[in-house]
């Protein structure tokens, strides 16, 4: 039930558009896989564009492993987390995007770590553009953002997926609780 309600929250976030209050962003880190094995996170956060202001959610299965935010590219690289910045511990947490820079995220359990399970962002001003000169070139990280698809077909594929979050939640309260009337 646990990974069910996780699931939701991540769900009702896409489908919110991922936008908070003030255009700020809400990035479900590996989207409906959340932080877990099988995400390609790296496909994931190419072209995202992680501004101060915005929030990454991050849900995963403790049996998988912890998630620690560890404080260089080097600790990053080699899954060192001897001494995280921050140990998440809880299954999902939102980290709010505070200041510009660097943030490093690895899996606890070094061969996820080593397989992939990590993720890097670089955090950029309130409103800054890709055009600006300093973010302009690519990192070894990071692609060029995608166009962003026009608000029919946003809110098309929103509806469908709250649509299916709907009857999900409907059909999961039905199963785990027996006692209440068949609709």
């Amino acid at each position: 039930m646990g990974k069910g309600i996780i699931f939701s929250v991540a769900l009702v976030l896409i489908c919110l558009g991922g936008k908070g209050a003030a255009g700020q962003a809400h990035h479900v880190v590996g989207a409906d896989r959340g932080w877990d094995p099988t995400s390609d996170l790296v496909s994931w956060s190419s072209g995202r564009l992680f501004r101060v202001g915005d929030q990454i959610w991050l849900t995963y299965s403790v049996a998988e492993g912890l998630v620690a935010e560890v404080k260089s590219k080097e600790e990053y690289e080699a899954c060192d987390v001897r001494n995280p910045i921050k140990m998440y511990t809880e299954g999902l947490h939102a980290i709010p995007l505070e200041s510009e820079g660097m943030r490093y995220f690895v899996s606890s359990e070094a061969q996820n770590c080593k397989n992939g399970l990590k993720l890097h962002i670089e955090v950029l001003p309130k409103g800054q553009g890709i055009t600006n000169k300093k973010y302009s070139t690519l990192s070894d990280y990071e692609a060029a953002a995608p166009t962003t698809p026009s608000a029919s077909t946003r809110y098309g594929h929103s509806t469908v997926l709250l649509l299916t979050l709907m009857f999900c939640v409907i059909i999961g309260l039905a199963y785990s609780h027996p006692s209440l009337p068949y609709i």
